[in-house]
């Protein structure tokens, strides 16, 4: 990545027009082809950019100024930047980026509840993770204390669709015999948040919520322990 401090002014055209005056900013050119042009401020959207592919080509302006003329490869938009002072121009090999881990998504939750399922409701264990149905997996298989079979659907945001989605579930399961000896399969929506609109539907369908504590879950926030 090349990463210049300049005042520079800058002209775009093609789908329409823009134009920057002359100011001081960043000009970033990525290993990828964009090009961007960034402020102090605005937070992380650019002034004005290039999506690759597109190409960069330095030369001199009439008057003797610096002068970058950015194409786009597929198109004719073109960015002019003219550049009246470089402050600083560096380049880096940033390497391969491995990409963004989110932290507390689905799949997380899905785990730690698997070896946490009482946190959902006591006397719960544990009987398969991703549940297979002729639709798609259930997040989780349990049996509760008196050995009935307790389907979990898990959601980061608990919304109405994700009350269907468990309530189409449990209308394949409570087809199957094996899972229904001793009684219905029920249902049991957990997410760590649920919208007041989808607890509603879930009650009315005789599902139960449960909200999902991430933090307590991984053990680095104990309720017993808090000050407030």
């Amino acid at each position: 990545m090349r990463i210049v401090v300049a005042r520079c002014q800058v002209d775009y055209a093609g789908r329409l027009s823009a134009h920057l005056p002359l100011a001081t900013r960043v000009l970033m050119l990525k290993s990828d082809g964009s090009v961007l042009i960034h402020s102090d401020g605005g937070s992380y959207k650019p002034l004005n950019w290039m999506s690759p592919p597109c190409t960069v080509r330095e030369g001199v302006s009439e008057d003797g100024r610096p002068e970058w003329l950015v194409s786009a490869t597929k198109s004719d938009d073109t960015l002019r930047i003219l550049i009246d002072e470089v402050l600083h121009d560096t380049s880096h090999d940033l390497g391969i980026d491995p990409g963004l881990q989110k932290d507390g998504v689905e799949k997380h939750l899905q785990e730690l509840l698997a070896e946490h399922p009482t946190s959902l409701a006591a006397g719960l264990t544990l009987v398969r993770r991703e549940f297979m149905t002729a639709i798609g997996p259930v997040d989780l298989m349990c049996r509760d204390a008196d050995g009935l079979s307790v389907a979990v659907e898990i959601k980061r945001r608990g919304d109405i669709d994700g009350v269907e989605q468990l309530t189409r579930y449990l209308d394949l399961l409570n087809r199957d015999p094996a899972l229904t000896r001793k009684g219905a399969v029920r249902g049991i929506f957990a997410a760590q948040e649920i919208k007041p609109q989808a607890r509603v539907l879930a009650t009315d369908r005789g599902i139960a919520c449960a909200l999902v504590d991430y933090d307590a879950l991984r053990g680095m926030d104990d309720a017993e322990h808090r000050l407030f």
